[in-house]
Protein backbone atom coordinates (compact mmCIF):
# COMPACT_ATOMS: atom_id res chain seq x y z
CA UNK A 1 0.00 0.00 0.00
CA UNK A 2 1.48 3.15 -0.98
CA UNK A 3 0.87 7.28 0.56
CA UNK A 4 -0.17 8.46 -2.97
CA UNK A 5 -0.15 7.14 -6.25
CA UNK A 6 -1.30 8.65 -9.83
CA UNK A 7 -1.97 6.28 -12.59
CA UNK A 8 0.99 5.70 -15.33
CA UNK A 9 0.42 7.20 -18.95
CA UNK A 10 -0.22 4.90 -21.19
CA UNK A 11 2.84 5.16 -23.66
CA UNK A 12 5.10 2.16 -25.02
CA UNK A 13 7.94 4.08 -23.22
CA UNK A 14 10.10 1.81 -21.54
CA UNK A 15 10.60 1.87 -17.88
CA UNK A 16 13.56 1.18 -15.64
CA UNK A 17 12.22 -2.08 -15.40
CA UNK A 18 11.77 -3.04 -18.70
CA UNK A 19 14.97 -5.42 -19.21
CA UNK A 20 13.93 -7.35 -15.70
CA UNK A 21 10.06 -8.16 -17.12
CA UNK A 22 11.52 -8.82 -20.30
CA UNK A 23 13.90 -11.62 -18.76
CA UNK A 24 11.42 -13.01 -17.10
CA UNK A 25 9.14 -13.20 -19.81
CA UNK A 26 12.55 -15.26 -21.85
CA UNK A 27 12.36 -17.38 -18.48
CA UNK A 28 8.95 -18.03 -18.56
CA UNK A 29 8.90 -19.65 -22.28
CA UNK A 30 11.55 -21.47 -22.22
CA UNK A 31 8.50 -23.62 -20.31
CA UNK A 32 10.66 -24.44 -17.52
CA UNK A 33 8.03 -23.25 -14.89
CA UNK A 34 5.24 -25.62 -16.24
CA UNK A 35 6.80 -28.90 -14.68
CA UNK A 36 5.38 -30.72 -11.37
CA UNK A 37 8.40 -31.11 -9.96
CA UNK A 38 10.46 -27.23 -11.03
CA UNK A 39 7.39 -25.70 -8.97
CA UNK A 40 7.62 -28.14 -5.97
CA UNK A 41 11.27 -27.58 -6.25
CA UNK A 42 10.76 -24.02 -5.96
CA UNK A 43 8.13 -23.90 -3.50
CA UNK A 44 10.87 -26.05 -1.17
CA UNK A 45 12.89 -23.09 -1.73
CA UNK A 46 10.56 -20.56 -0.59
CA UNK A 47 10.11 -22.67 2.51
CA UNK A 48 13.55 -22.92 3.43
CA UNK A 49 14.22 -19.34 2.79
CA UNK A 50 11.46 -18.25 5.62
CA UNK A 51 12.95 -20.43 8.25
CA UNK A 52 16.13 -19.11 7.10
CA UNK A 53 15.43 -15.50 7.61
CA UNK A 54 12.77 -16.42 10.12
CA UNK A 55 14.68 -14.55 13.02
CA UNK A 56 15.25 -11.34 10.88
CA UNK A 57 11.80 -11.52 9.23
CA UNK A 58 10.54 -11.75 13.56
CA UNK A 59 13.26 -8.70 14.42
CA UNK A 60 12.12 -6.52 11.47
CA UNK A 61 8.31 -6.95 12.10
CA UNK A 62 9.11 -5.38 15.84
CA UNK A 63 11.28 -2.26 14.33
CA UNK A 64 8.22 -1.90 11.55
CA UNK A 65 5.09 -2.57 13.43
CA UNK A 66 6.11 -3.21 16.93
CA UNK A 67 4.37 -7.07 16.32
CA UNK A 68 4.96 -9.26 19.13
CA UNK A 69 6.94 -12.31 18.23
CA UNK A 70 3.97 -14.31 19.36
CA UNK A 71 1.88 -12.03 16.32
CA UNK A 72 5.12 -12.87 14.20
CA UNK A 73 4.68 -16.41 13.61
CA UNK A 74 1.30 -17.08 14.28
CA UNK A 75 -0.22 -14.76 11.53
CA UNK A 76 2.85 -14.33 9.37
CA UNK A 77 5.60 -16.76 9.22
CA UNK A 78 4.13 -20.39 10.50
CA UNK A 79 0.89 -19.27 7.94
CA UNK A 80 2.98 -19.08 5.18
CA UNK A 81 5.09 -22.37 5.91
CA UNK A 82 1.50 -24.46 6.27
CA UNK A 83 -0.08 -23.08 3.35
CA UNK A 84 3.33 -23.90 1.25
CA UNK A 85 2.79 -27.44 2.69
CA UNK A 86 -0.79 -27.71 2.12
CA UNK A 87 -0.01 -26.90 -1.47
CA UNK A 88 2.88 -29.09 -2.08
CA UNK A 89 0.85 -31.66 -1.15
CA UNK A 90 -1.82 -31.64 -3.40
CA UNK A 91 -0.40 -29.39 -6.35
CA UNK A 92 -0.10 -32.62 -8.30
CA UNK A 93 -3.85 -33.61 -8.07
CA UNK A 94 -4.60 -30.23 -9.28
CA UNK A 95 -2.64 -29.69 -12.28
CA UNK A 96 -4.02 -32.66 -13.69
CA UNK A 97 -6.41 -32.40 -16.74
CA UNK A 98 -10.40 -32.33 -15.31
CA UNK A 99 -12.75 -34.22 -17.61
CA UNK A 100 -15.63 -32.35 -18.58
CA UNK A 101 -18.55 -34.29 -20.40
CA UNK A 102 -18.82 -34.28 -24.24
CA UNK A 103 -22.22 -34.03 -25.65
CA UNK A 104 -23.32 -36.91 -28.38
CA UNK A 105 -23.40 -34.09 -31.04
CA UNK A 106 -19.61 -34.00 -30.84
CA UNK A 107 -18.86 -37.28 -30.61
CA UNK A 108 -16.13 -39.12 -30.92
CA UNK A 109 -14.65 -36.53 -29.07
CA UNK A 110 -13.29 -36.13 -25.49
CA UNK A 111 -13.32 -32.64 -23.63
CA UNK A 112 -11.23 -31.59 -20.55
CA UNK A 113 -10.12 -27.84 -19.14
CA UNK A 114 -6.23 -27.40 -17.67
CA UNK A 115 -5.00 -25.03 -15.65
CA UNK A 116 -2.20 -23.40 -17.52
CA UNK A 117 0.08 -20.09 -15.71
CA UNK A 118 -0.78 -16.51 -17.13
CA UNK A 119 3.14 -15.80 -17.37
CA UNK A 120 4.97 -12.92 -15.70
CA UNK A 121 2.99 -11.80 -12.37
CA UNK A 122 3.38 -9.18 -10.08
CA UNK A 123 2.47 -8.87 -6.63
CA UNK A 124 2.33 -5.79 -5.06
CA UNK A 125 2.24 -6.10 -1.05
CA UNK A 126 0.70 -3.87 1.84
CA UNK A 127 2.79 -2.77 5.34
CA UNK A 128 0.12 -4.43 7.76
CA UNK A 129 1.26 -7.64 7.20
CA UNK A 130 4.14 -7.86 5.02
CA UNK A 131 5.30 -11.17 4.86
CA UNK A 132 1.57 -13.29 4.56
CA UNK A 133 0.50 -10.80 1.89
CA UNK A 134 2.83 -11.06 -0.19
CA UNK A 135 4.16 -15.02 0.73
CA UNK A 136 0.48 -15.87 0.23
CA UNK A 137 -0.15 -15.02 -3.35
CA UNK A 138 3.53 -15.68 -4.33
CA UNK A 139 3.12 -19.17 -3.06
CA UNK A 140 -0.08 -19.04 -5.76
CA UNK A 141 2.20 -17.77 -8.55
CA UNK A 142 4.63 -20.34 -7.83
CA UNK A 143 2.40 -23.13 -7.93
CA UNK A 144 0.63 -22.34 -10.97
CA UNK A 145 3.67 -22.18 -12.90
CA UNK A 146 4.44 -18.35 -13.17
CA UNK A 147 7.06 -16.10 -12.70
CA UNK A 148 6.95 -13.16 -10.06
CA UNK A 149 8.07 -9.61 -9.32
CA UNK A 150 7.41 -8.67 -5.93
CA UNK A 151 7.09 -5.59 -4.95
CA UNK A 152 6.84 -4.72 -0.98
CA UNK A 153 5.25 -1.46 1.02
CA UNK A 154 7.90 1.30 1.51
CA UNK A 155 6.04 1.95 4.81
CA UNK A 156 7.34 -1.52 6.17
CA UNK A 157 10.61 -0.73 5.18
CA UNK A 158 12.82 -3.39 7.85
CA UNK A 159 10.88 -5.72 6.49
CA UNK A 160 10.82 -4.90 2.74
CA UNK A 161 14.89 -5.26 3.08
CA UNK A 162 14.47 -9.05 4.76
CA UNK A 163 12.32 -10.00 1.83
CA UNK A 164 14.39 -8.56 -0.92
CA UNK A 165 17.06 -10.22 0.53
CA UNK A 166 15.57 -13.56 1.10
CA UNK A 167 14.54 -13.84 -2.96
CA UNK A 168 17.55 -12.73 -4.09
CA UNK A 169 19.08 -15.60 -1.87
CA UNK A 170 16.57 -18.17 -2.84
CA UNK A 171 15.63 -17.10 -6.07
CA UNK A 172 17.28 -16.42 -9.99
CA UNK A 173 16.11 -12.67 -10.97
CA UNK A 174 14.47 -14.33 -13.97
CA UNK A 175 12.34 -16.20 -11.98
CA UNK A 176 11.24 -14.76 -8.98
CA UNK A 177 12.73 -10.73 -8.11
CA UNK A 178 12.26 -7.90 -5.67
CA UNK A 179 11.72 -4.37 -6.32
CA UNK A 180 12.31 -2.17 -3.36
CA UNK A 181 10.98 1.83 -3.19
CA UNK A 182 7.62 3.97 -2.96
CA UNK A 183 5.30 5.85 -4.94
CA UNK A 184 7.77 6.50 -7.96
CA UNK A 185 9.30 2.62 -8.38
CA UNK A 186 5.72 1.35 -8.04
CA UNK A 187 4.58 4.21 -10.84
CA UNK A 188 7.57 2.77 -12.99
CA UNK A 189 6.41 -0.70 -12.56
CA UNK A 190 2.74 -0.26 -13.37
CA UNK A 191 4.05 1.10 -16.85
CA UNK A 192 5.09 -2.77 -17.33
CA UNK A 193 2.76 -4.74 -19.17
CA UNK A 194 2.01 -7.97 -16.62
CA UNK A 195 0.35 -10.84 -17.60
CA UNK A 196 -1.04 -10.75 -13.91
CA UNK A 197 -1.39 -8.39 -10.96
CA UNK A 198 -2.44 -8.60 -7.99
CA UNK A 199 -2.54 -6.14 -5.49
CA UNK A 200 -3.73 -5.79 -1.87
CA UNK A 201 -4.07 -2.55 -0.09
CA UNK A 202 -6.72 0.66 0.16
CA UNK A 203 -9.65 1.08 -2.13
CA UNK A 204 -8.70 4.24 -3.40
CA UNK A 205 -5.24 3.12 -4.10
CA UNK A 206 -6.95 -0.20 -5.54
CA UNK A 207 -8.33 2.21 -8.38
CA UNK A 208 -5.46 3.46 -9.54
CA UNK A 209 -3.62 0.06 -9.98
CA UNK A 210 -7.02 -1.08 -11.72
CA UNK A 211 -6.30 1.93 -14.40
CA UNK A 212 -2.87 0.96 -14.83
CA UNK A 213 -3.38 -2.66 -15.65
CA UNK A 214 -6.44 -1.41 -17.66
CA UNK A 215 -4.40 -0.09 -20.05
CA UNK A 216 -2.32 -3.33 -21.13
CA UNK A 217 -5.75 -5.48 -20.16
CA UNK A 218 -3.80 -7.21 -17.23
CA UNK A 219 -6.16 -9.23 -15.29
CA UNK A 220 -6.18 -8.98 -11.38
CA UNK A 221 -6.70 -9.33 -7.81
CA UNK A 222 -7.42 -6.64 -5.74
CA UNK A 223 -7.72 -6.91 -2.00
CA UNK A 224 -8.69 -4.36 -0.78
CA UNK A 225 -10.79 -3.45 2.59
CA UNK A 226 -13.53 -1.71 4.21
CA UNK A 227 -15.27 -1.43 7.56
CA UNK A 228 -16.22 -5.21 8.83
CA UNK A 229 -19.03 -5.19 11.04
CA UNK A 230 -19.18 -7.49 13.84
CA UNK A 231 -22.98 -8.36 15.62
CA UNK A 232 -23.56 -9.71 19.04
CA UNK A 233 -27.43 -10.66 19.26
CA UNK A 234 -28.97 -11.40 22.49
CA UNK A 235 -29.03 -15.19 22.35
CA UNK A 236 -24.95 -15.06 21.79
CA UNK A 237 -22.30 -16.13 24.62
CA UNK A 238 -21.00 -13.21 25.79
CA UNK A 239 -18.39 -13.82 27.70
CA UNK A 240 -16.82 -16.18 24.20
CA UNK A 241 -18.03 -13.39 21.91
CA UNK A 242 -16.02 -10.18 24.21
CA UNK A 243 -13.54 -12.64 24.99
CA UNK A 244 -12.94 -13.05 20.94
CA UNK A 245 -13.81 -9.35 19.60
CA UNK A 246 -11.02 -8.05 21.69
CA UNK A 247 -8.41 -10.21 20.84
CA UNK A 248 -9.03 -9.68 16.61
CA UNK A 249 -10.03 -5.70 17.42
CA UNK A 250 -6.41 -5.38 18.53
CA UNK A 251 -4.45 -7.91 17.13
CA UNK A 252 -1.85 -6.02 15.35
CA UNK A 253 -2.89 -3.09 16.67
CA UNK A 254 -6.28 -3.20 14.61
CA UNK A 255 -4.16 -3.05 11.60
CA UNK A 256 -5.72 -5.53 10.13
CA UNK A 257 -7.91 -5.15 6.74
CA UNK A 258 -10.45 -8.27 8.14
CA UNK A 259 -10.47 -6.65 11.88
CA UNK A 260 -13.68 -6.07 13.11
CA UNK A 261 -14.52 -2.52 12.76
CA UNK A 262 -17.49 -1.52 14.57
CA UNK A 263 -19.52 -3.73 16.82
CA UNK A 264 -23.12 -3.95 17.02
CA UNK A 265 -24.39 -5.03 20.04
CA UNK A 266 -28.57 -5.85 21.23
CA UNK A 267 -28.71 -3.03 23.78
CA UNK A 268 -30.01 -5.64 26.40
CA UNK A 269 -26.05 -6.91 26.59
CA UNK A 270 -24.27 -3.92 25.91
CA UNK A 271 -23.39 -1.96 28.84
CA UNK A 272 -22.49 -6.43 29.99
CA UNK A 273 -20.47 -6.25 26.66
CA UNK A 274 -18.41 -3.04 27.70
CA UNK A 275 -17.88 -4.59 31.03
CA UNK A 276 -15.87 -7.74 29.63
CA UNK A 277 -14.35 -5.80 27.17
CA UNK A 278 -12.40 -3.87 29.81
CA UNK A 279 -11.64 -6.98 31.57
CA UNK A 280 -10.32 -8.80 28.64
CA UNK A 281 -8.12 -5.59 27.90
CA UNK A 282 -6.60 -5.29 31.11
CA UNK A 283 -6.21 -9.16 31.32
CA UNK A 284 -4.72 -9.23 27.51
CA UNK A 285 -2.56 -5.80 28.07
CA UNK A 286 -2.32 -5.47 31.38
CA UNK A 287 1.22 -3.07 31.08
CA UNK A 288 -0.72 -1.01 29.34
CA UNK A 289 2.25 0.88 27.18
CA UNK A 290 4.97 -0.96 28.61
CA UNK A 291 3.58 -4.51 27.09
CA UNK A 292 5.43 -6.29 24.99
CA UNK A 293 2.57 -8.09 23.29
CA UNK A 294 0.90 -4.61 21.91
CA UNK A 295 2.17 -2.81 18.49
CA UNK A 296 2.48 0.38 17.43
CA UNK A 297 0.77 2.20 14.54
CA UNK A 298 2.96 2.18 11.33
CA UNK A 299 3.54 5.65 10.36
CA UNK A 300 2.96 9.17 11.95
CA UNK A 301 0.49 9.57 9.77
CA UNK A 302 -1.69 7.08 10.26
CA UNK A 303 -1.10 8.01 13.95
CA UNK A 304 -2.86 11.62 13.66
CA UNK A 305 -5.62 10.19 11.48
CA UNK A 306 -6.58 7.07 14.29
CA UNK A 307 -6.06 9.94 16.90
CA UNK A 308 -8.71 12.25 15.70
CA UNK A 309 -11.25 9.82 16.03
CA UNK A 310 -10.94 9.48 19.79
CA UNK A 311 -13.66 11.49 20.23
CA UNK A 312 -17.47 11.29 21.98
CA UNK A 313 -18.04 8.66 24.68
CA UNK A 314 -14.80 7.03 25.33
CA UNK A 315 -15.75 4.31 27.58
CA UNK A 316 -12.35 2.22 27.73
CA UNK A 317 -8.96 3.64 26.92
CA UNK A 318 -8.07 6.87 24.67
CA UNK A 319 -4.54 7.14 25.55
CA UNK A 320 -2.11 8.26 22.65
CA UNK A 321 1.70 9.32 22.62
CA UNK A 322 3.45 10.55 19.60
CA UNK A 323 6.65 9.91 20.19
CA UNK A 324 6.33 6.26 20.09
CA UNK A 325 3.18 6.12 17.79
CA UNK A 326 1.41 4.23 20.96
CA UNK A 327 -2.68 4.18 20.89
CA UNK A 328 -4.63 2.02 23.77
CA UNK A 329 -6.79 -0.18 23.02
CA UNK A 330 -9.90 2.40 22.88
CA UNK A 331 -13.59 1.79 23.03
CA UNK A 332 -16.41 4.09 22.43
CA UNK A 333 -19.96 3.80 23.43
CA UNK A 334 -23.02 5.08 21.67
CA UNK A 335 -21.40 5.81 18.64
CA UNK A 336 -23.47 7.25 15.49
CA UNK A 337 -22.96 7.48 11.78
CA UNK A 338 -21.88 11.02 12.07
CA UNK A 339 -18.67 9.70 14.66
CA UNK A 340 -15.66 10.33 12.61
CA UNK A 341 -14.78 7.07 13.39
CA UNK A 342 -17.57 5.64 10.66
CA UNK A 343 -16.32 7.37 7.67
CA UNK A 344 -13.77 5.23 6.67
CA UNK A 345 -12.13 2.04 7.68
CA UNK A 346 -10.43 2.71 11.19
CA UNK A 347 -7.17 0.16 11.01
CA UNK A 348 -6.62 0.84 14.25
CA UNK A 349 -7.38 -0.07 17.59
CA UNK A 350 -10.56 1.55 18.19
CA UNK A 351 -13.52 -0.41 18.72
CA UNK A 352 -17.27 1.76 18.04
CA UNK A 353 -19.96 -0.18 19.76
CA UNK A 354 -23.33 0.74 18.27
CA UNK A 355 -26.44 -1.03 20.44
CA UNK A 356 -29.56 -2.02 18.43
CA UNK A 357 -32.70 -3.27 19.14
CA UNK A 358 -33.97 -5.04 15.73
CA UNK A 359 -31.85 -7.27 13.57
CA UNK A 360 -33.40 -5.81 10.83
CA UNK A 361 -32.15 -2.44 11.44
CA UNK A 362 -28.33 -4.30 11.61
CA UNK A 363 -29.04 -5.98 8.24
CA UNK A 364 -30.56 -2.86 6.54
CA UNK A 365 -27.27 -1.13 7.76
CA UNK A 366 -24.79 -3.53 6.46
CA UNK A 367 -26.90 -3.89 3.29
CA UNK A 368 -26.93 0.21 2.84
CA UNK A 369 -22.98 0.67 2.48
CA UNK A 370 -20.60 -0.96 0.86
CA UNK A 371 -19.95 -4.51 1.11
CA UNK A 372 -17.52 -5.18 3.69
CA UNK A 373 -14.67 -7.79 3.41
CA UNK A 374 -15.48 -9.49 6.50
CA UNK A 375 -19.28 -9.92 8.29
CA UNK A 376 -19.00 -11.47 11.59
CA UNK A 377 -21.58 -12.39 13.59
CA UNK A 378 -22.15 -13.83 17.46
CA UNK A 379 -25.61 -15.74 17.38
CA UNK A 380 -26.79 -19.13 18.47
CA UNK A 381 -30.23 -18.42 16.25
CA UNK A 382 -30.37 -20.37 13.25
CA UNK A 383 -32.72 -18.65 12.18
CA UNK A 384 -30.33 -15.42 12.44
CA UNK A 385 -27.19 -17.00 10.70
CA UNK A 386 -29.34 -18.02 7.55
CA UNK A 387 -30.79 -14.26 7.10
CA UNK A 388 -27.48 -12.69 7.05
CA UNK A 389 -26.04 -15.28 4.93
CA UNK A 390 -29.08 -14.72 2.69
CA UNK A 391 -29.50 -10.69 3.08
CA UNK A 392 -26.22 -9.35 2.95
CA UNK A 393 -23.24 -9.61 0.85
CA UNK A 394 -20.24 -9.51 2.19
CA UNK A 395 -16.38 -11.29 1.03
CA UNK A 396 -16.82 -13.92 3.89
CA UNK A 397 -19.41 -14.34 7.00
CA UNK A 398 -17.62 -16.06 9.59
CA UNK A 399 -20.47 -17.32 12.79
CA UNK A 400 -19.00 -16.80 16.54
CA UNK A 401 -15.39 -15.98 15.47
CA UNK A 402 -13.62 -13.96 13.84
CA UNK A 403 -10.40 -13.34 11.22
CA UNK A 404 -9.42 -16.99 11.78
CA UNK A 405 -10.65 -17.97 7.92
CA UNK A 406 -7.94 -16.39 6.57
CA UNK A 407 -5.67 -19.50 7.95
CA UNK A 408 -8.12 -21.53 6.64
CA UNK A 409 -6.06 -22.71 3.06
CA UNK A 410 -9.56 -24.54 2.00
CA UNK A 411 -11.38 -21.26 1.69
CA UNK A 412 -10.82 -18.22 -0.56
CA UNK A 413 -9.54 -15.28 0.60
CA UNK A 414 -11.44 -11.99 -1.43
CA UNK A 415 -13.67 -9.32 -1.30
CA UNK A 416 -16.21 -8.22 -3.52
CA UNK A 417 -17.23 -4.57 -4.39
CA UNK A 418 -15.22 -2.01 -3.17
CA UNK A 419 -13.79 -4.48 -0.63
CA UNK A 420 -12.09 -6.16 -3.79
CA UNK A 421 -11.82 -8.52 -6.70
CA UNK A 422 -10.54 -12.10 -6.77
CA UNK A 423 -9.77 -14.07 -4.23
CA UNK A 424 -6.73 -16.97 -3.29
CA UNK A 425 -5.15 -19.22 -0.91
CA UNK A 426 -4.50 -22.66 -1.25
CA UNK A 427 -6.22 -24.14 -4.45
CA UNK A 428 -8.15 -20.50 -4.86
CA UNK A 429 -4.69 -19.01 -5.15
CA UNK A 430 -3.56 -21.47 -8.17
CA UNK A 431 -6.82 -21.08 -10.04
CA UNK A 432 -6.30 -17.26 -9.63
CA UNK A 433 -2.53 -17.30 -10.97
CA UNK A 434 -3.49 -20.08 -13.81
CA UNK A 435 -6.16 -19.46 -17.05
CA UNK A 436 -8.41 -22.57 -16.99
CA UNK A 437 -7.81 -23.30 -20.40
CA UNK A 438 -10.70 -25.85 -22.36
CA UNK A 439 -9.30 -28.57 -24.61
CA UNK A 440 -11.35 -30.39 -26.81
CA UNK A 441 -9.88 -33.50 -29.15
CA UNK A 442 -11.94 -34.31 -32.33
CA UNK A 443 -11.76 -37.54 -34.01
CA UNK A 444 -11.33 -37.61 -38.17
CA UNK A 445 -13.85 -40.36 -38.24
CA UNK A 446 -18.09 -39.92 -38.64
CA UNK A 447 -18.19 -36.79 -40.01
CA UNK A 448 -21.59 -34.60 -39.90
CA UNK A 449 -22.46 -34.19 -43.44
CA UNK A 450 -25.21 -32.26 -42.65
CA UNK A 451 -23.26 -29.57 -40.86
CA UNK A 452 -21.92 -28.47 -44.62
CA UNK A 453 -23.53 -26.15 -46.89
CA UNK A 454 -25.39 -25.80 -48.94
CA UNK A 455 -28.21 -25.50 -46.10
CA UNK A 456 -30.86 -27.47 -47.04
CA UNK A 457 -34.55 -27.40 -44.49
CA UNK A 458 -33.64 -31.14 -44.25
CA UNK A 459 -29.80 -30.41 -43.35
CA UNK A 460 -31.74 -27.62 -40.95
CA UNK A 461 -33.95 -29.60 -39.41
CA UNK A 462 -31.21 -32.81 -38.61
CA UNK A 463 -28.92 -30.06 -36.76
CA UNK A 464 -31.35 -28.33 -34.87
CA UNK A 465 -32.58 -31.97 -33.64
CA UNK A 466 -29.04 -32.94 -32.71
CA UNK A 467 -28.13 -29.89 -30.97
Amino acid sequence: MQETLTPPAFSNATSPYSDLVENQRKFFKTGKTKSLAFRKEQLQNLKAGLKKYESKFVQALYEDLHKPEMEAYATELDVSVEEINHVIENLGSWMEPEPVATPLFFQPGRSVTIHEPHGVSVIIGPWNYPIKNLIGPLIGALCAGNTAVIKPSEISPATSKVMSDMLADMFTPEYVTCVEGGVAETTELLKERFDYLLFTGGTEIGRIIYQAAAKHLTPVTLELGGKSPTVVDEKSDLKIATKRIVWAKFLNTGQTCIAPDHIYVHNSKKVEFIALAKKYIGEFWADGQASKDLGRIISDRHFDRISKMITGDVVIGGDTDAATKYISPTVIDNVTPEHPAMQEEIFGPIMPVIGFDSIDEVIGNISSGEKPLALYVFSNSSKTKKRFVNETSSGVVLFNDLIVHAGHAGLPFGGIGNSGIGAYNGKIGFETFSHKKPVMYRSTFGDVAQKYPPYTKGKMSFIRFAI
